[in-house]
């Protein structure tokens, strides 16, 4: 059985993807979270050259037409679940932050 089925994607979300690419001129020690919740390296991601790579799927909201016209109206909000990848870094010397990073779709 993959990990997807072993994970539970809620309604009106999706498995989008398990890659994301670091940040230009990011260098180590990373420091990894999904949702605010730090990570642990080798056990839920690992690095990959320019690639962080998660043991499990990241999960986002589908955002249908219907439901984007219907918050843009300002008829209701949305409380699916919506993973977000923030990594902190060095770079030039200095520890950076970088949130939201774009799940690389698989």
């Amino acid at each position: 059985m993959s990990d997807t089925a072993e994970q539970e994607i809620p309604k009106g979300s999706e498995a989008v993807g398990r890659r994301v690419r670091l940040p230009s001129g990011a260098q180590p020690p990373f420091t990894v979270f999904i949702n605010g919740v730090e990570q642990d390296a080798g056990t839920d991601y690992d690095v990959d050259g320019e690639l962080i790579v998660f043991t499990r799927q990241i999960i986002k909201e589908k955002m249908t037409r219907s439901r984007w016209m219907a918050m843009y109206l300002g008829l209701w909000g949305t409380y699916r679940k919506n993973e977000t990848v923030d990594i902190q870094f060095t770079r030039v010397g200095k520890r950076d932050l970088v949130s939201d990073l774009p799940i690389i779709l698989d």
